[in-house]
């Protein structure tokens, strides 16, 4: 099959890589259903604290196969994928290298966290094919960028570089492409070693802030969920000690 989903495990992180290096990762219909199919999984997996997603290679991803393109923009695929990877209940933390470009911006964007390789580049390609921008992606990318840089991106085509897309708020951090990887793999370990109540609760707090559905119900529910669980007394007990804190939650 040509260009697949790969997921690899190591303690508490789940790495899923985007697998078509040939087409610089570009994605196909069974990799757009896969992504949506795995963040579920990923989503439900109670072994899994932090995901990872990363292209094959040099690059992440530099959207979809353009010989699927018709089928992809009409099956709803791409927003199905979109919406796992922003639904799964675990922070999700991109690592883009090289292009990412259309449909991998949007499921870069769908990520927590964005961390970027000094070398990678963005874009937005829709008007150079005469495609409606999906209206979560595009509801996604103004609540990161604003509108102004929205319009931008979709009406230029325009390819901009880490540095800008650092200054816009496309991305959250840039490092040096050689050390990405690496620094993905440890902001990683670091979210996965934290209280995981306190991690889902604000990716869900946020998120919902975000939407404007926030409901104070939910903020009430989630200090019941920490006063009751053994993540508030822990954290209490080592910080007095001065130790490293050994956190237990998992959602029911």
């Amino acid at each position: 099959m040509a260009g697949r989903l790969d997921v690899h495990y190591d303690n508490h992180v789940a790495t899923v890589t985007l697998d078509n290096p040939g087409k610089l990762n570009a994605l196909t219909a069974d990799m757009w259903r896969q992504a949506a199919e795995l963040f579920g999984q990923l989503s439900d997996d109670s072994a899994v604290r932090v995901v990872v997603l990363r292209g094959e290679g040099d690059h992440f991803c530099a959207g979809s196969d353009i010989v699927d393109l018709q089928a992809h923009h009409n099956s709803g695929l791409p927003s199905l994928a979109e919406e796992a990877i922003a639904g799964c209940v675990k922070p999700v933390i991109a690592a883009v290298a090289g292009h990412c470009l259309g449909g991998g911006l949007q499921l870069a964007a769908a990520c927590d966290i964005r961390l970027a390789g000094s070398e990678s580049h963005y874009g937005v390609p829709p008007a150079k094919l005469g495609i409606v921008y999906p209206l979560s992606a595009t509801r996604r990318l103004v609540s990161m960028v604003g509108a102004a840089a929205t319009k931008y991106l979709i009406y230029t085509g325009d390819r901009i570089d880490a540095t800008r897309a650092l200054h816009i708020g496309l991305v959250d951090e840039m490092v040096g492409s050689d050390l990405l990887f690496a620094r993905a793999a440890h902001v990683a370990r670091q979210v996965a070693g934290l209280s995981q109540l306190t991690i889902q609760a604000t990716k869900e707090i946020v998120d919902e802030l975000v939407a404007g559905t926030l409901q104070e119900s939910l903020v009430d529910a989630w200090v019941a969920e920490a006063d009751a669980g053994p993540d508030l007394p822990e954290g209490i007990a080592s910080f007095q000690a001065r130790r490293r804190p050994h956190f237990t939650w998992t959602r029911g």
